[in-house]
């Protein structure tokens, strides 16, 4: 099983954004060593609680630090950016970082309706074009010239370079078949929701049509995962994680909390019932326990590979749930 690593720059207690994002980093180099496939930021606005907002940068750091692991973002959030500046962005990325770069889109704001305003400068979102967004980006990547005015005039510069690979993603199965006809592959969230099926992942396989992006269907699927040596210390390093994601799912954004001040938070019997209710988004245990679930779910639905995401409190802690995972898995 391919693994790779999907960041977004956490804040955790007594840290800001400038250690987060030396930290992911630092999380870079290690999984380069590690074998690691990619690693993906994603893009974020206006939450303080993760300060991963210009992705596109922060891949140009990671590539310039690492030697073999791809790069990119997962994903750029498309309604921002035109798409002659999202090729001429990852146009750029891949001239510097040849064959090693992935241009990652979302087509969601990556923030709460404030951001959303204040990054289209007052002006309503275009969100009813993103799939045509998308195939004018790829477009003006492979040096072709999109067809009107706005964008057939302007070729998008550097030309002749390395591709880089194409992502869509998606976290409820609505993109599958687009994403599959537009020949890119396929980044299913299955810790947004918990939806993945194999309906969604044949919908996209049956649908696929090789493109000079990618010549066969890929899938992979990002989960969030806290592992330890034993299930009782990842039960501990999870639970922050577990309560944030409670409340933020009533609508509540708390600060993180340290996994000694979890362990005194008031939950509610009704609380832990729907924590543990959540536990789908969220795998938890031994390096053994999530190793032999990731590879219960690869059998599943047949993806190509593992995207993880984790957000322990301390950097060491989330150093080694990714050197664990390598352990059992590469």
């Amino acid at each position: 099983m391919k693994l790779s690593v999907l960041d977004q720059a956490p804040v955790t207690k007594g840290n800001n954004g400038q250690d987060a994002l030396h930290k992911a980093e630092e999380l870079a180099v290690l999984a380069d060593s590690l074998g690691y496939h990619r690693m993906w930021m994603a893009e974020h606005h206006g939450l303080g609680t993760v300060v991963s907002s210009a992705p596109e940068i922060t891949a140009a750091r990671l590539a310039a630090k690492t030697e073999n692991i791809r790069i990119g973002t997962g994903g750029i959030m498309m309604m921002h950016y035109s798409p002659l500046k999202l090729a001429e962005v990852f146009k750029t990325l891949s001239a510097f970082s040849p064959g090693r770069i992935d241009f990652g889109v979302g087509r969601a704001p990556g923030g709460d309706g404030s951001a959303m305003y204040a990054l289209s400068q007052g002006r309503r979102p275009e969100l009813d074009n993103l799939y045509e967004k998308f195939e004018i980006a790829l477009q003006l990547i492979n040096d072709e010239t999109p067809e009107g005015r706005l964008y057939g005039s302007t070729p998008a510069f550097p030309q002749n370079v390395t591709l880089p690979e194409a992502w869509m993603l998606g976290s409820s199965g609505n993109s599958a078949v687009e994403t599959a006809k537009m020949g890119a592959g396929y980044s299913f969230a299955q810790f947004f929701n918990g939806a993945l099926s194999r309906e969604i992942l044949d919908a996209y396989r049956q649908n696929f049509n090789p493109t000079d992006f990618m010549e066969k269907p890929e899938i992979n699927v990002c989960y969030m995962v806290t592992t330890a040596e034993t299930r009782e210390e990842a039960e501990f390093q999870a639970l922050p994680q577990d309560i944030a994601g409670l409340m933020l799912s009533q609508g509540r954004i708390m600060p993180p909390l340290t996994p000694e001040e979890a362990q005194d938070y008031p939950l509610t019997e009704m609380d832990k019932m729907k924590i543990e209710q959540r536990r789908p988004l969220h795998i938890v245990g031994s390096a053994k326990e999530v190793a032999d679930q990731l590879k219960e779910e690869q059998e599943r639905y047949g993806f190509d590979e593992a995207m993880i995401v984790s957000i322990p409190h301390s950097q060491e802690a989330r150093l080694n749930v990714y050197r664990l995972l390598a352990k059992e898995l590469l």
